[in-house]
């Protein structure tokens, strides 16, 4: 029997570890990845950024052109009276109406009249175009260049240009703000039953100051 342990050399058999003993604490838990934390942080922000946008949005909407007491008119026949074409062409016999065009961009309207009697009948046109949304200006003087109306008329609307056919009538072209106004005065020949032609047909040279006259009138007309 083996009364003491055995010994190797002169050391005793290691003691077993004694289970009761105070571990050492462990580290804290760690948290989660710091990118999640990055990550929320910045969709909060982006929704804040957002939000203010669309708030700064709100306050800076447009409220819309100004049309300058211009609107859309259907029977632009009852404005158009003419009245100074009327005391050169003789009186005016009959009218009637276009197309109305009435859109959240712009609208347009038309009326076809005529003047006199037998083969001193004279056409004319009135042409009334109010843009909504677009500033007409920019283009107005390149368009009126493009039909030959190259003859500036001061002192109606913002800009106004008159194409001169000669004893065969012309073409008025007037801006005003949003609206744009277009008078055309066209002769009409005519012919006997052999196709000679009639010599009743007036000569309308000069018809621009008759015309003018009418558009200033016109204009005033469409914003009642």
């Amino acid at each position: 029997m083996i009364s003491e342990p055995e010994l190797v050399g002169d050391a005793p058999f290691e003691t077993a570890e004694v289970l009761t003993e105070d571990r050492e604490p462990r580290p804290p838990r760690g948290r989660g990845p710091s990118w999640a934390w990055a990550l929320g942080g910045a969709l909060v922000a982006s929704a804040l950024w957002g939000a203010g946008l669309y708030a700064y949005g709100l306050g800076q909407r447009d409220e819309g052109v100004d049309l300058g007491g211009y609107e859309p008119v259907e029977e632009l026949c009852a404005k158009a009276e003419l009245k100074g074409l009327a005391m050169v062409l003789g009186e005016r016999a009959m009218s009637g109406p276009g197309p109305f065009l009435d859109e959240p961009a712009l609208s347009e309207s038309s009326c076809h009249v005529s003047f006199g009697e037998g083969e001193r009948e004279q056409s004319a046109s009135v042409t009334y175009t109010l843009h909504k949304q677009t500033d007409p200006g920019v283009e107005f003087a390149a368009h009126a260049k493009y039909r030959e109306l190259i003859l500036p008329v001061a002192g109606v609307g913002e800009q106004a240009f008159f194409g001169d056919r000669g004893e065969d009538g012309g073409s008025l072209w007037v801006l005003d703000g949003q609206a744009v106004v277009r008078i055309d005065v066209h002769r009409n020949y005519y012919a006997d039953e052999n196709g000679e032609p009639l010599d009743g047909a007036p000569d309308l040279s000069g018809i621009d100051v008759p015309m003018t006259q009418d558009v200033l009138v016109l204009l005033a007309e469409l914003k009642k």
